[in-house]
């Protein structure tokens, strides 16, 4: 038997109805006070206590309906499941030196805090991640060269984001082939006749295309080996001098990262014209200075695919959205058990709180260790148990983790937060350019110019109870371990910030519609405010790495980004006389755009089934149940541009397998009676 069969019926009776019930039985049980009760009304005294009881009485069933709520509540806190806290949102920001200062590098420290603004609360402070030195130099002009023939991609490089991006080496790479950059100091600098001695720090961001159905292959940690061998050089006037690359997270321009280069004081950088940069600008006919060059010069390259870049820029170090706080006194021990300290600022980076307590026992104060819970703590360890969300710390009892003693010379102030970052939510997910402000002051940095190139991603609230339960069926399955395809689809939604997932047993990307014995392939939708979430090749890596620690060894796996199908509806919309027209083409569109959401939309507004088809009827169901819609002359579905016959269903998985689908704007027309009528 179902186990819900046997759940008690909980007494869902409200104030109005145990009063009204009461009146009922009056005739039945005091029949002798029928006389003196004929019209019941509220002012009897009978009737106030009636209602006196059935308040109550309200009360109490309140109480008690809540007891199995609670239970499960405890039930998830037996098994260890707790709300996955907050996640903050990552950005590379750029920063700009000032135009008066008269050094040709400025280092910006780490933490160094900026913000962006925000609509629904205080700015949102970003902090930068490592330290960076900034340079006076700006990037003017990036060449493409295939080994014959340069090709200026500077328009394509500033138009980023949402640009075509640019080929660094041509569309067919050969060995020799490179990509050039021009530097040049501003005006109001005095432009030195070498390029002085510097680490240049270089942002690159590769072109994600094909966005949809991006593929990474999950495989045991290993070093990734590049597809090409690249050496930097400069330019000294006649020749190419060698430069040393200190780093290359690009992987030969394969994937977004960073290279530093380090330009030595004894190279002789000249400035010179180069390639397709003549001494006339050919916009202005104006002249204009020669650059100093620095290139990236193809040694070898076994490319399978030509890397494509979005952009380059200087001066440019990630940031993460949280604040740093040092030093928070956070109270003082008594000796209790289970004593219980609360920082100020919430929610808590996991990680990254430090707390000290100083006993009076030592020369100074030790550092506690921060778990999760004090469950697997002994009698003397030193441990405390951190809520991550609300802040609170809690002490052990003397079984499970150590009683921090009193100090009699320190009593209120013993407990120290030596350090930690809060921050995190989606709303941290700020668009391109919306990191404008820089909040500490550094000196020779142009704080009106911070800005970021792309959107801030990876920021996500906090889990909801509703979401934990859900997860927590699927944990006691799972156990940590990756076997069936619930269990793929359950961890790779605790690996990052991931909302959905599918996951696809026998299915191998590389060979679709053919069953692959041991392989699977997990669909990921981030959890975006985009109409069409696509992960990122770092989320990708990200699940890949934490399904590939639970996997069986016989598994091989994949982690790919969904595909998409766009969806354009044409109706024509009847109103009712008594409703606003403009009012219901808005609440059509809305209720159209949320049915068709990746997240939100499907008839359970979980989201759209993968590769679940378009019911024609179900969509007219959607138009007709807003309210004011008298009737639906015309409705129309558009897939990826082609319009469908009416009144057909559209299969999508046709168009491609396990496809979502997602919308941007619909095309309503709505009428009044009489305005159809008059139609031709």
């Amino acid at each position: 038997m179902p186990l819900k069969d046997a759940l008690p019926v909980i007494d869902d009776r409200r104030y109005s109805d145990i009063v009204a019930e009461i009146r009922t039985r009056i005739a039945r049980y005091t029949p002798e006070w029928k006389p003196e009760w004929n019209d019941l009304n509220d002012s009897d005294p009978g009737v106030i206590l009636a209602q006196t009881f059935a308040w109550l009485s309200e009360m109490m069933l309140f109480r008690m309906a809540r007891v199995p709520q609670l239970n499960y509540v405890k039930f998830l806190e037996l098994i260890g499941v707790e709300l996955m806290p907050a996640q903050p949102a990552r950005a590379d920001v750029s920063f700009v030196l000032d135009a008066a200062w008269p050094g040709a590098m400025v280092i910006v420290p780490p933490r160094t805090q900026v913000s962006a603004a925000s609509d629904d609360g205080p700015p949102l402070v970003f902090e930068t991640e490592r330290a960076l030195t900034a340079v006076a130099c700006q990037l003017r002009c990036v060449q493409s060269y295939d080994a014959a023939v340069y090709r200026d991609v500077s328009g394509a490089n500033a138009a980023a984001p949402g640009g075509p991006g640019f080929f660094p080496f041509g569309e067919a790479p050969r060995d020799d082939g490179a990509l050039v950059l021009g530097f040049a100091f501003p005006a109001t600098y005095p432009t030195p006749a070498q390029m002085p001695a510097l680490n240049l720090d270089l942002a690159f961001w590769a072109q994600d295309e094909p966005k949809q159905g991006r593929i990474v292959q999950c495989a045991p940690a290993t070093r990734a080996y590049a597809s090409a061998r690249l050496q930097w050089e400069g330019w000294d006037g006649s020749d190419w001098q060698r430069i040393d690359a200190l780093n290359d997270e690009t992987l030969a321009f394969t994937r977004s990262g960073h290279i530093v280069l380090r330009v030595g004081a004894g190279l002789g950088l000249q400035r010179a014209y180069l390639g397709e940069y003549d001494a006339i600008d050919p916009l202005t006919r104006q002249p204009r200075d020669g650059l100093f060059w620095l290139r990236a010069r193809l040694v070898r390259t076994q490319y399978e695919r030509a890397p494509l870049l979005a952009a380059v820029r200087t001066n440019t170090v990630p940031a993460l959205q949280a604040q740093s706080v040092q030093r928070e006194i956070l109270g003082g021990t008594s000796g209790a058990r289970n004593q219980v300290f609360q920082v100020e600022n919430t929610p808590i980076l996991q990680g990254s709180l430090v707390i000290a307590i100083d006993e009076g026992t030592a020369a100074s104060a030790r550092n506690w260790s921060i778990v999760e819970d004090l469950f697997g703590a002994g009698p003397a360890d030193e441990q405390l148990a951190v809520n991550w969300t609300s802040g609170e710390v809690r002490a052990g009892d003397g079984e499970h983790g150590q009683v921090p003693v009193a100090n009699a010379n320190n009593p209120d102030t013993n407990v120290i937060a030596l350090e930690y970052r809060y921050g995190g939510g989606k709303r941290g997910n700020v668009g391109p350019g919306a990191i404008r402000n820089l909040l500490s002051a550094v000196d020779g940095i142009d704080g009106g110019k911070t800005s970021n190139l792309f959107e801030a991603s990876g920021g996500r609230d906090e889990e909801r109870l509703e979401e934990a339960q859900v997860r927590a069926r699927k944990m006691l399955r799972a156990r940590e371990r990756a076997v069936s395809a619930d269990d793929f689809e359950l961890l790779a939604q605790q690996a990052g910030n991931v909302k959905r997932a599918k996951a696809l047993p026998l299915a191998n990307p590389h060979f679709p519609g053919v069953s692959v014995p041991g392989a699977v392939t997990v669909i990921v939708v981030p959890d975006s405010d985009s109409p069409n979430p696509l992960p990122s090749d770092g989320l990708l890596r990200t699940v890949c790495a934490y399904l590939d620690a639970r996997r069986l060894l016989t598994t091989e796996l994949f982690v790919v980004a969904p595909r998409y199908v766009l969806v354009e509806i044409d109706a024509q919309v009847v109103v009712k006389d008594n409703a606003d027209p403009a009012q219901v083409k808005q609440d059509v569109e809305r209720a159209l755009a949320a049915y068709l959401h990746p997240l939100k939309g499907g008839d359970d507004g979980l989201g759209w089934p993968f590769g679940g088809p378009l019911r024609y009827s179900k969509i007219v169901q959607r138009v007709f149940g807003v309210f004011g819609v008298d009737s639906v002359p015309r409705l129309v579905l558009a897939v990826d541009g082609e319009r469908q016959p009416e009144c057909r269903d559209v299969p999508i998985d046709a168009l491609a397998a396990h496809a979502l689908v997602y919308s941007t704007g619909h095309q309503v027309e709505v009428l009044t009676a009489r305005e159809f009528e008059e139609m031709p």
